[in-house]
């Protein structure tokens, strides 16, 4: 979906302003977040790496058909509603949100993900296991479909205690420059 080339000189954890990140914990402790974290974490508390996997292949496969119980299962969550509602007030400077539980599962997205597990890539692998206040801030690339930079934005989600999840946030650095040059953010 990227072509994976940088566009921009500016190391990664520097492109987006410490403004936005506040506001993406500020929308994270939501209690929807936390109490759907709280769920997931329970739910999911027994899963082996083998079940993890076979959810994670049923979800792959799952994309390619009508049939698809466990995508509807999180998009009809009120965690994804919410998340849904966050990314369109963005007014297109989210385009793609989704929350993962303690095992790097998704607990909740505003669209469909690729996969199901995310707990065996960097967004997840450099946020969770490091702490409540990890942020992993990816490279940013351009996206093939749209033409527009993007990053991915990576942080922990905290009880006030520990980390009890993960938020993804991709960010439109194209609109994000935008409202920079325009003063709004």
């Amino acid at each position: 979906m990227f072509c994976g080339v940088a566009t921009n000189a500016i190391a990664a954890d520097q492109v987006v302003p410490d403004k936005l990140l506040d506001q993406i914990r500020s929308w994270t402790a939501s209690p929807v977040v936390l109490l759907s974290l709280e769920a997931s974490n329970k739910r999911h508390d027994g899963l082996t790496e083998e079940n993890i996997l076979t959810l994670d292949k049923q979800w792959r496969a799952e994309r390619k058909i009508d049939d698809q119980p466990l995508i509807t299962a999180v998009l009809a969550s009120p965690l994804s509603s919410y998340l849904t509602a966050i990314q369109a007030a963005s007014l297109g400077l989210y385009t793609e949100i989704f929350v993962m539980d303690n095992k790097g599962l998704n607990a909740g997205q505003s669209a469909i993900t690729s996969d199901y597990w995310q707990g065996d890539e960097a967004k997840f692998q450099k946020t969770f296991p490091m702490g409540p206040t990890a942020v992993f801030i990816d490279k940013p690339e351009i996206g093939d479909a749209t033409g527009t930079e993007n990053v991915q934005v990576n942080m922990s989600i905290t009880n006030g205690v520990e980390a009890v999840g993960t938020v993804t946030v991709e960010v439109n650095l194209t609109e994000l420059r935008r409202r920079q040059t325009a003063g709004k953010i």
